[in-house]
């Protein structure tokens, strides 16, 4: 796992480099993010030295008033795509009311806001500053997000109190590593086939038809699932994205092309999230050379592309298998149909004309449509945020398709 470890300043960041050694130990990959703070206490040299990785210091690599890099600029968002998960040991009462408040005021803040892996935090402060109200209120906002805190130990203190505050013990920080580690390995097992991106159908040689779809949804999904433990196969139209680690990648270019590689795969899946735009219509004829302009108007005429998603639930026993429904009206009822007609176990539906929604965008507003009846509505966050709260809503489906027959075998 490739772990980033943040540490910020306080008496016990020196406490930090045996957690950098045990964290080798278990197998991780650890690279350090240092506040300015927690560098009067321990110097950088000292983590790269331990963990054999550049440690993190500036938002900006120059931080001397000279002219920085683009690379430096953006490292936080390259940073939070490769983190498996951000531990922040220890993490002060300062650190702790930035990271609830959305301050990012320098890397380690910024690159929480921007990471959606699972956060690990073990606080250490004055016994004072940690029953403090304000504090307390700030941890609970931390603990609702998912964020898991590991509880400070009592004791005598550096500056002389006794009391709750001091860093918890190694052994307890790396068990709520391995916890939370073990909680987002929960697709260990599942082969799940996403589709994404557009399709592109052939008018002639050199046009086609096709949609704003940028793959990013799909992407996302599929990343996800690959760091929550699936064997992913992603199914993919023409876009420009990377292909996720972890992940089989087949690329396609129509929907007819599209379609004959989800249902070859799809024995083989134990799930099925098919986020892919693809086309309702192709043109009835290609034409072999291309069509020239002129002055008169141009008659194409049009024929409906398979329906995939009807295609793979007709036979899909208890797989569970999410439909995606881009919309610009009657969002709910558009996609409560679709639900039910396609025999799907979810709908995830957007009004692609809302703000922060849509084609080609970093973010997402979607709502949850699933067949037990739960309408999940989402804020507006990150693709990557929206992909995490899908593959959780998949495996609450899964749980539920698979309890009748466990009812039944304990008969």
């Amino acid at each position: 796992m490739r772990i980033t470890l943040g540490v910020s300043g306080g008496v016990a960041a020196y406490k930090a480099a045996e957690l950098v050694r045990r964290l080798q130990q278990e197998g991780h990959t650890v690279q350090v993010v240092m506040t300015r703070a927690a560098r009067e206490f321990v110097t950088p040299l000292t983590f790269a030295a331990l963990s054999g990785q550049k440690v993190i210091t500036d938002l900006f690599s120059d931080s001397s008033g000279g002219e920085a890099n683009l690379e430096s600029a953006i490292e936080h968002i390259a940073v939070a795509q490769r983190t498996d998960l951000l531990l922040i040991a220890p993490a002060t009462a300062d650190i702790i009311a930035k990271l609830a408040r959305g301050v990012a005021d320098e890397f380690l803040t910024t690159l929480y806001l921007a990471s959606t892996a699972p956060v690990v935090v073990a606080p250490a402060m004055n016994v004072n500053m940690w029953n403090h109200a304000a504090t307390q209120e700030n941890v609970e906002t931390l603990r609702r997000r998912g964020v898991k805190i590991v509880q400070p130990d009592e004791g005598y203190l550096a500056c002389g109190m006794t009391g709750p505050g001091r860093l918890a013990g190694i052994e307890e920080i790396l068990a709520a590593v391995g916890d939370v580690a073990k909680a987002q390995r929960d697709l260990e097992g599942e082969t799940i086939l996403v589709s994404a991106g557009p399709t592109w159908e052939d008018l002639d040689p050199v046009r086609f038809i096709s949609n704003r779809s940028s793959g990013k949804m799909g992407y996302a999904v599929a990343e996800a699932a690959a760091k929550r433990g699936a064997k992913v196969i992603l199914i993919s139209g023409p876009v420009n994205l990377e292909t996720p680690a972890g992940v089989e990648r087949m690329d396609v270019r129509t929907a007819q092309e599209m379609h004959r590689a989800i249902m070859e795969r799809l024995p083989g899946a134990s799930m099925a999230i098919l986020a892919a735009a693809v086309a309702d219509y192709r043109p009835v004829e290609r034409a072999t050379e291309k069509i020239k302009k002129s002055a008169r108007p141009l008659t194409i005429s049009f024929e409906p592309t398979t329906d995939i998603l009807a295609d793979v639930t007709m036979n899909k026993g208890r797989k569970v298998v999410v439909g995606f429904a881009a919309e610009t009206d009657h969002v709910a009822e558009n996609a409560r149909k679709k639900l039910v007609s396609k025999n799907a176990d979810l709908i995830v539906a957007n009004d692609v004309t809302a703000e922060g929604a849509g084609f080609d965008r970093d973010t997402n507003v979607v709502t949850l449509f699933s067949r037990d009846g739960r309408d999940l509505a989402l804020p507006k966050m990150s693709k990557g945020e929206v992909a995490q709260r899908i593959l959780d809503e998949v495996i609450r489906l899964r749980v539920a398709l698979q309890a009748p027959a466990a009812r039944r075998s304990n008969v």
